[in-house]
């Protein structure tokens, strides 16, 4: 194992490797604690082989989210002044953390629920000003361009009544998609009933006017962005190769909603469009032979407070980070189309799953490394390179597979 505190070398294209790498992120308000706790895991297993330098940026062609997953996607992929991630995966727990109660101010009062009932009626229950302020203060004027690896992040925009996706591969011939992230981020964030609608204009380096948006959540068209994230990936790779792993927070059916002013309603939106993303993906993996090439963690188990998108109690976010914590510890699951409800299907736990994604994504990196002309270890002979592929493989054994066939099945993975 590599322990060595190097410069990180952005990932060569697939084209030097055997997979395609892609993280997806779903939307879900405050609950976004929950997959900053499983990326953070994933992180600190990629560090023990790369360094502490490692970030998730490192590994992935392509990270997508949707709505607070779009804002995490962007806290992954924004470059600092060194050029490297402006947060660690660590970092964005504590953002959540320290962030959403004055996103999401908590009323206690007794009439709170009352009045709710009355301001949803008018417009949203916040006016977004804390939001705003914050990730404009946290993203800066980064474009979408800046990203440290390819990014999609869908919205719906509300005046064309159509879906906007900004897709780094789609900047060259679509130039318009160019904008702020913090822009970009605040617009998908933008659920209804909860924030409103966010309007901005891209324009040329002349200030010529290229665009309008008035966007919306994401969730609207894609909760589960991680269809959207293959279609944007699909015309630039060999998408029979790639490997998907999604880290997303999941809600239960909320029974109040009258009481809580039709909120709910979102959420019942957000969760079907989830659901059809998981059964298309599904149909599409095992048609290539690859199901096991797809791996979701989430917790359709939450229920009471852990359900909401915007309970900012000191109380609910430590629970939702106990949540993602024991989320670790469950066995890896797969939806059960008949139920709707995801159930274990083999031993192996999320962490351990996890464990072995990472030595595969290290794996990957190096191999990329090995084979590209643009990197020194680029530069060995081809004897040089067999050698050390080789040395590679033996010291992940349980991953040999990998290298030739995606990933290994879930079920053969060794807790050992």
């Amino acid at each position: 194992m590599s322990f060595k505190e190097e410069p990180q070398s952005p990932l060569q294209p697939p084209a030097y490797g055997n997979l395609i790498t892609i993280l997806s992120i779903d939307g879900g308000g405050v609950r976004g604690i929950i997959p900053s706790v499983i990326l953070e895991f994933l992180e600190i297993e990629l560090q023990k082989l790369d360094g502490e330098n490692a970030r998730l940026a490192d590994y992935f062609d392509v990270i997508a989210g949707t709505s607070t997953g779009g804002l995490v996607t962007a806290m992954l992929t924004t470059p600092d002044e060194d050029n490297r991630p402006i947060f660690a995966a660590k970092d964005v727990k504590d953002f959540y953390l320290q962030h959403c109660p004055k996103i999401f101010p908590h009323d206690s009062h007794p009439f709170a629920p009352a009045t709710k009932v009355i301001k949803a009626l008018s417009g949203p229950k916040y006016d977004g000003e804390n939001l705003h302020k914050v990730i404009r203060e946290t993203l800066q004027e980064k474009r979408l361009q800046e990203t440290l690896t390819n990014v999609v992040i869908p919205t719906f925009d509300i005046k064309y009544l159509q879906p906007v996706i900004f897709s780094s591969y789609q900047l060259k011939k679509n130039p318009s998609l160019d904008a702020k992230l913090s822009d970009i981020c605040i617009g998908t964030s933008a659920a209804p009933t909860y924030l409103p609608s966010h309007s901005f204009q891209t324009k040329d380096t002349e200030g010529k006017l290229l665009r309008e948006f008035n966007l919306i959540d994401g969730a609207i068209t894609a909760n589960n962005p991680t269809l959207v994230a293959i279609s944007e990936a699909q015309g630039h790779q060999n998408f029979k190769k790639s490997m998907m792993q999604q880290s997303h927070p999941v809600g239960g059916f909320w029974v109040g909603w009258l009481v809580e002013a039709l909120t709910p309603l979102v959420d019942v939106f957000t969760q079907a469009s989830g659901d059809m993303v998981d059964y298309h993906i599904s149909t599409v993996f095992q048609a290539l032979h690859s199901e096991e090439n797809y791996l979701r963690i989430q917790d359709d188990t939450l229920s009471g407070d852990l359900t909401s998108m915007d309970l900012a109690t000191h109380e609910n976010l430590e629970n939702l980070v106990k949540v993602g914590q024991e989320l670790l510890k469950k066995q890896v699951t797969k939806v059960n189309f008949g139920t709707g409800i995801s159930e274990p299907y083999h031993h192996t736990t999320n962490e351990m799953a996890l464990i072995k994604f990472a030595k595969i994504l290290h794996q990957e990196k190096n191999v990329r490394e090995l084979r590209s002309p643009s990197t020194n270890r680029g530069r060995i002979t081809r004897e040089e390179s067999m050698k050390e592929q080789t040395t590679l493989s033996q010291r992940t054994p349980a991953l040999s597979n990998a290298i030739h066939h995606s990933l290994p099945d879930l079920y053969k993975l060794n807790p050992n």
